[in-house]
Formats: structure tokens, C-alpha cells, sequence
């Protein structure tokens, strides 16, 4: 059960991929994802801004209770308050963004969520894989349970889809 998603957005214009996977499904077995990207979107990631202009590409309900703004980029709309965002020239400065996700590891995420899967499914994996050395921190410097305890590390951490809100 295969089908083309065309994408026409502000980033991304004609651009086309296959989805061959059902929806949050066979992934590969070393990413194991805390989050969906519904459930990220939820409870409030990149200040709401992300998705803004490209929710026709993904399921419709991802966007029902979502915290977005299309106007910019609002912390307080993050689930823990703060800023947690690298702007994306410098992600682009980082070599972090390839053309065929523009906007980076989130959209990579919510396309192989929804079934994607392609050559750069193990770069992104392996950068999602990198970010636990900061559940580490947060394990070592903060009370369980205590969400006040740093909450930019607490933030950045959601937007890879690590749930910090249990630790």
C-alpha cells in the first residue's frame, strides 16, 4: 500500500516522496521514539511555529490540539516555557539540513512517521541516538519529577521526541 505525497509549501515546492510504511509502523529497531509528532505537537514544540505553513502534508489530526502560532515563534507556547530553538541558518551552518528535509530532524520525523523511509533514515537516527547524553544530565542534576530543573535542556530533549516529563 504505497502512495505519493506531493509537497508544495513555503520551503519546499514539487517536491515528491513515497510513503511505504503504515502510519507509526516498522520502524527500524535502535529508534524508539518517546513521542509522536501529534504528541509533540501537543503538549508544544518549536514555539509553535513549525508546522504552520505544511499541515496539509500530514494527518489531520496531529493539528487538533496543537500549539501553533504562524505569526512567529512563541516559547511560552513550548510545554516547558523557554526557547530552545537553534535559528536554521544555523542549522544549515551545522550541515544539519539536506534538501529533502528542509526544515530539518522534525520534518524527517513526522515523513518516516508516516511511512517514509529513505537514505537519510540513518544520519537522523543517528543524530536522534546522540541526544541522550543530555537525558543524562538531567538524571544527574535534577530531583525526579522536578520539571522546573533545567528546563531548556527539559525542551530541547521534546523536540527529539524524548519524553522528560517522566523523569
Amino acid at each position: 500500500m504505497t502512495r505519493t505525497v506531493r509537497v508544495d509549501d513555503l520551503m519546499q515546492q514539487g517536491y515528491e516522496y513515497t510513503v511505504t510504511e503504515p502510519i507509526g509502523r516498522n520502524f527500524q529497531t535502535d529508534f524508539r521514539p518517546e513521542l509522536s509528532p501529534k504528541e509533540m505537537l501537543k503538549v508544544g514544540v518549536f514555539g509553535g511555529k513549525y508546522m504552520t505553513d505544511c499541515t496539509s502534508e500530514f494527518p489531520d489530526d496531529w493539528f487538533d490540539r496543537a500549539k501553533l502560532c504562524p505569526e512567529r515563534h512563541d516559547p511560552h507556547l513550548n510545554c516547558f516555557g523557554v526557547n530552545a530553538s537553534q535559528p536554521l541558518a544555523e542549522w544549515r551552518e551545522k550541515g544539519w539540513i539536506h534538501d529533502e528535509d528542509p526544515r530539518g530532524w522534525f520534518q524527517w520525523y513526522c515523513r518516516y512517521y508516516i511511512g517514509r523511509r529513505g537514505p537519510d533514515d540513518q544520519r537522523q537516527i543517528k543524530r536522534w541516538r546522540g541526544v541522550t547524553r543530555h537525558l543524562a544530565q538531567i538524571r544527574k542534576n535534577c530531583s525526579r519529577g522536578d520539571l522546573l530543573c533545567r528546563p531548556s535542556q527539559r525542551q530541547a530533549l521534546l523536540h527529539w521526541a524524548y519524553d522528560t516529563r517522566k523523569l
